[in-house]
C-alpha cells in the first residue's frame, strides 16, 4: 500500500506524518494547535517543504506568537478591536494575545489537539483531530468542538476539514480560518500569483475594515509578484476555480489553494522577511463580532464545516 500514517511523540507532542509513498509526498502535522508543519513533495530532483513551519514542537510552542505559523484561527479570525465586543447583549473582552490595541487570531492556536482516528488505504492517508474548548476566562464564554481532519491523496493533494459544533446551550458568534505561510523558492520576489477576486475590503489604519468594498485587479490574472507588499483581504468571486495560485518557476512548483464556499474571504500577508507568504481562508472578515461581515451565529448542537485544499503541481 503507497500511503502510510506515523505518530511519534516529541517535546510531548504528537507528530503525526501522512506519506504518499508513490512519490515520498509527506505532511508532518502536529497535535499542538493542529498545526500544519511540512507539506514536502520532489521537484526537479529536490525535496522542497512548501510550508515555513517550526524546527520541532518546543520551537513551536515558544515562537506560535512570533507570526501564527499555520495556527487554526477560531473562534475569530485576524483582529479583534480592542479585543471588545458585544453578543446577545452582553460585553465581553478577550484575555488572550493581543497586537497593539487588537487581540489576534483567536483563542486555540495553542490548543492541544488529541487524535480521535488515523487510517489509510490505498488511495489516501488521513488523520482527525478534536479539541473542546470550554475555558470561560478567556472573554468567550462558550463551549464548543473543533475537529480537524487532514487528508493526503494522491497527485500531492491535501485536503483539510474543520467541523466546528457548539456544545453549549447558547448560541454563541463564530468564524473559522487558517494562517499557513507558504514558501515555494528562495524568495516571493519569484512568485507569480492570482487570486479568484478582483475586489478587496477597505481597512483603516489599524487593518480593521470600514465595511466598503473596493476594486483591487491587480492579481486577477497570474502576474509576477515582485516587490508587492500586501496585508489585505479580498473577496473571492466564486468557488468554481481556485481561490489563489502560486508559482515558482525557478523551484519548478506550483500551488493551487482551493476553498470551498464556507471560505468566501482570502486574506494575504507579506512578511518583511519575504521568504514566504501567508494566505488564509477566512469565513468571514476581520472583526466581524463588531461588523457582522460573515459572522456565523452558531445555535446549540449546531454544527458548521469548512474545506479547502492545497495541490502541489511540479512544472
Amino acid at each position: 500500500m503507497a500511503f502510510s500514517v506515523n505518530v511519534e511523540e516529541k517535546d510531548s507532542v504528537q507528530v503525526i506524518t501522512l506519506k504518499d509513498g508513490s512519490n515520498d509526498t509527506e505532511v508532518e502535522i502536529y497535535s499542538f494547535g493542529a498545526l500544519l508543519n511540512a507539506f514536502t513533495v520532489t521537484a526537479k530532483s529536490k525535496r522542497i517543504n512548501i510550508i515555513d513551519g517550526f524546527t520541532s514542537p518546543a520551537d513551536a510552542k515558544e515562537n506560535i506568537t512570533k507570526g501564527f505559523k499555520s495556527a487554526k484561527l477560531s473562534p475569530f479570525v485576524c483582529r479583534l478591536n480592542k479585543g471588545e465586543y458585544t453578543f446577545n447583549e452582553q460585553m465581553h473582552k478577550i484575555e488572550k494575545f493581543y497586537l497593539g490595541n487588537e487581540a489576534i487570531h483567536g483563542l486555540i492556536y495553542n490548543a492541544a489537539f488529541t487524535i480521535k482516528k488515523y487510517d489509510v488505504d490505498n488511495k489516501k492517508a488521513y488523520v482527525h483531530l478534536s479539541y473542546e474548548y470550554n475555558n470561560k476566562n478567556e472573554g468567550f464564554p462558550f463551549s464548543y468542538t473543533t475537529e480537524i481532519i487532514y487528508t493526503l491523496s494522491t497527485n500531492n493533494k491535501l485536503f483539510i476539514q474543520t467541523i466546528v459544533t457548539n456544545t453549549g446551550d447558547s448560541e454563541m458568534p463564530l468564524n473559522d480560518g487558517w494562517h499557513p505561510y507558504f514558501k515555494l523558492g528562495k524568495t516571493v520576489n519569484d512568485l507569480q500569483l492570482q487570486f479568484n477576486s478582483n475586489s478587496m475590503m477597505e481597512f483603516d489604519n489599524h487593518l480593521l475594515p470600514s465595511g466598503k468594498i473596493i476594486p483591487y485587479e491587480k492579481f486577477e490574472t497570474m502576474k509576477s509578484f515582485r516587490d508587492t507588499e500586501l496585508d489585505n483581504c479580498f473577496v473571492l468571486k466564486d468557488h468554481t476555480s481556485p481561490s489563489c495560485i502560486l508559482k515558482d518557476d525557478n523551484s519548478g512548483l506550483q500551488l493551487s489553494i482551493t476553498a470551498d464556499p464556507s471560505y468566501p474571504y482570502l486574506q494575504v500577508y507579506t512578511p518583511p522577511h519575504r521568504t514566504s507568504i501567508a494566505i488564509e481562508n477566512l469565513s468571514s472578515a476581520p472583526d466581524s463580532f463588531n461588523n457582522h461581515i460573515g459572522l456565523i451565529i452558531e445555535k446549540p448542537h449546531e454544527q458548521f464545516t469548512f474545506a479547502t485544499s492545497y495541490q502541489i503541481t511540479t512544472l
